[in-house]
């Protein structure tokens, strides 16, 4: 039996984010993290905004960064003129293509270099609970069974969150349009603009896109994402994927060297992500974002939170479900409106014809904008083509 003030399972980013965090006020911390390397097996298409870095004290690294792209672009099925979007229009959310097996790596040396102890190999199997609260963990480390106490649990262990569910919060998620099927190669000798992470929409990847997320020269992540609920069997994404690049010389050339498989969820934020004595984090939370599927700036802020929640926490002796709610506040209020927002967008573009999609992407590729969100791009929509209003009328 070991005692620490926060014990946080889980180390991809939001996990990391937590520990530093938790370790820089002060407390006691510990974060382990089940499989023996931390950021492997990548499964993320590895594209990440530059927005919060700064914020949080993260500097870009040229050890973990592929690519520093100037935009991204995003093409209607017929693939004309697509959106294009800048730093002039989107401000600090275009970013970098990264390593993320070292980008996590780097996540959690920060933790540790703020006193966090880091475990390896170290999953957990079950929770502790006294007098109601969740109080730590029962865990497998160096081949014996290690009962961690803990004032504060912080689950950052993905959108299954198998830690929650064990803990009594639900985590099933039930509807099929609320969870993407992906595929990404990693291909070498291809035609990929190193400038610009590109979007593909349309029944290409039904209810999903395509991306093609530049590595360097002749090097890209090339990925689909289908929503299961569109999906016939199982073998449905790889084909769409092999047929689209197939139909396009540039990638159709490329090899293949790695190939990553897996699920995300593209839901609202849960209703509820908290326990006396337990915070959930990042994906845990379902704080992926439903349009782009990105999570890991989110997962990252979210850990800040987690760790200032903790401290007021164990600073006042009060664990209650009511000290709690203070992180899901402060949770909801940062992300819980545009995450909605970008819900319903998602469904409705999900819905949308291949010829209604061309039609919209022809739009908002012709109109200028100073901020690139849903909100503009529905008000500019309104604006100059009110009969596409209707076909949008939810979102607007």
């Amino acid at each position: 039996m070991q005692n620490y003030d926060v014990l946080v399972i889980g180390a991809g980013p939001g996990g990391s984010s937590a520990a530093r965090f938790s370790a820089r006020h002060g407390l006691k911390t510990l974060m382990i993290e089940k499989r023996p390397d931390i950021g492997s097996p990548v499964r993320c298409g590895e594209g990440v905004s530059r927005a919060w870095m700064s914020d949080y004290g993260v500097k870009p690294n040229v050890h973990w960064i592929s690519d520093e792209v100037k935009g991204a672009r995003i093409y209607g099925p017929s693939e004309r003129r697509p959106i294009t979007l800048t730093a002039e229009n989107a401000g600090n959310e275009v970013g970098f293509v990264i390593e993320r097996d070292k980008f996590d790596k780097e996540m959690a040396a920060l933790a540790a270099e703020e006193g966090a102890d880091v475990w390896v190999k170290s999953p957990a199997l079950s929770v502790i609970k006294e007098d109601g609260k969740v109080s730590g963990a029962r865990i497998r480390h160096n081949g014996q069974m290690v009962d961690i106490h803990a004032k504060m649990v912080i689950a950052a262990d993905g959108f299954e969150s198998e830690f929650g569910r064990w803990a009594g919060l639900k985590s099933i998620i039930l509807a099929k349009n609320d969870i993407i099927s992906c595929i990404e190669y990693r291909m070498i000798g291809v035609d990929s603009d190193v400038d610009y992470t590109d979007f593909y929409l349309g029944s290409i990847a039904p209810a999903g896109y395509i991306w093609v997320f530049p590595k360097g020269e002749k090097e890209a992540n090339v990925g689909i994402g289908v929503t299961i609920s569109a999906m016939n069997d199982r073998w449905d994404v790889r084909n769409y994927l092999d047929n689209w690049i197939k139909n396009h010389p540039g990638y159709a050339k490329g090899r293949t060297i790695q190939q990553i498989t897996g699920g995300v969820s593209v839901s609202k934020v849960r209703d509820k992500f908290t326990l006396p004595g337990l915070l959930l984090v990042g994906d845990a939370a379902r704080l992926i974002d439903p349009i782009t599927g990105g999570g890991i700036a989110n997962a990252y802020v979210s850990g800040s939170y987690a760790a200032d929640v903790a401290k007021q926490a164990i600073e006042a002796n009060d664990f209650s479900q009511e000290m709690m709610n203070r992180y899901e506040k402060l949770v909801k209020n940062k992300f819980q409106r545009k995450h909605l927002r970008n819900w319903i967008a998602k469904e409705k573009l999900g819905k949308l014809s291949d010829e209604n999609l061309d039609k919209l992407v022809d739009i908002i590729s012709e109109v200028k904008m100073t901020e690139i969100s849903v909100e503009e791009i529905l008000k500019a929509i309104q604006a100059k083509y009110p009969e596409m209003v209707k076909e949008l009328e939810e979102l607007i």
